[in-house]
């Protein structure tokens, strides 16, 4: 491709059942000037949506215009489950355990070479953008293996206060891209199949200046000095003590400590009622939409932080500058 030019790529991939000629877009942008290569990509699960949402954004954004290096986005890596609104490929692999995949392989080992080599082979740095799973809300963070120095700065760059150090699970894209050198941030907000435009408006303004700080976009005004990162030294899942209907006490975002009642397990025809206690002091991070839940189901998500109050003020304090700002176009 000539500098200062764009094009979309469209990637074979296998056909669907009714024989119908399949193809993942890839959307390339070429700058004026050199600079590093990087690729951002949603829908690795087919029923994230936010993550779609916010690669329609960036692609409409005049700045990159100004755009140095090379810039891949692909909208919908999982175009089988997008198509049917579910999480899953048909044969119900998940997709991000088979990188970085092989030809003449499964569906999901197809799917994930195409992606992999074609894409992520060729760039020094990406970001994957998620959202929860089955019925399930993240507050908006994002993760990555935070021992990387790279890696960390790019966390710093993108803005969101709080982090996971987490290096991937082996086949995962993430963890596919380390091996050969690739660094690789993820993105969680939001949840499967919905809007959320807190989530869509900080994964746009964190990719864009990602993208500044290594030097692909001209610096971007910023009016208002944004929370410090606060890494998560500990996480657990919290789980229904009993099955029944979950009424919460405690919100997405909020501090708790030790043996707080996180919510309430109520019998629907009017018996006993179990609360759910947390084990630990920290952040709420993800929890169920769902009302409806059995005994063991997962239904809120602490992270603890060295100071977890402080970690709640941040992240209210980046909500807010979030939805008052406006990203350049």
């Amino acid at each position: 491709m000539a500098a200062g030019t764009s094009a979309t790529a469209l990637l074979p991939v296998p056909d669907t059942s009714l024989r119908q000629g399949s193809v993942m877009p890839v959307h390339v942008v070429h700058g004026r000037r050199e600079g590093p290569s990087f690729f951002v990509c949603a829908a690795l699960h087919g029923d994230e949506l936010n993550g779609v949402e916010i690669i329609r954004r960036l692609l409409g954004m005049k700045r990159l215009g100004q755009l140095a290096g090379t810039l891949y986005a692909i909208p919908i890596v999982n175009i089988y489950g997008f198509m049917a609104n579910t999480r899953y490929l048909p044969d119900r692999r998940d997709l991000n355990r088979f990188f970085p995949g092989k030809e003449g392989g499964s569906l999901a080992s197809e799917l994930a070479s195409v992606l992999f080599e074609n894409v992520v082979r060729r760039c020094g740095y990406g970001i994957d953008l998620h959202t929860g799973s089955n019925h399930r809300r993240n507050l908006p963070h994002i993760r990555g293996d935070m021992e990387d120095p790279t890696v960390l700065s790019m966390a710093k760059a993108f803005g969101a206060p709080l982090a996971l150090d987490l290096s991937g699970m082996e086949g995962s894209l993430r963890a596919a891209a380390r091996e050969i050198g690739v660094r690789v941030l993820l993105y969680e907000a939001g949840e499967a199949l919905r809007f959320d435009e807190l989530s869509i408006r900080a994964g746009l303004r964190g990719i864009t200046s990602v993208l500044e700080a290594l030097g692909m976009l001209p610096a971007g005004k910023r009016k208002r000095e944004r929370p410090p990162l606060q890494i998560a030294t500990d996480r657990a899942w919290c789980r229904a003590p009993a099955s029944g209907l979950f009424r919460a006490a405690a919100k997405l975002g909020q501090h708790v400590v030790r043996g707080e009642v996180l919510g309430t397990v109520h019998d629907p025809f009017g018996g006993r009622s179990t609360d759910l206690v947390s084990p630990q002091d920290g952040v709420v991070i993800g929890d169920q939409s769902l009302a409806s839940v059995y005994k063991g189901d997962a239904v809120m998500h602490i992270a603890r932080f060295d100071a977890p109050r402080q970690a709640q003020a941040s992240m209210d304090e980046y909500s807010e500058m979030v939805m008052d700002a406006r990203v350049a176009r």
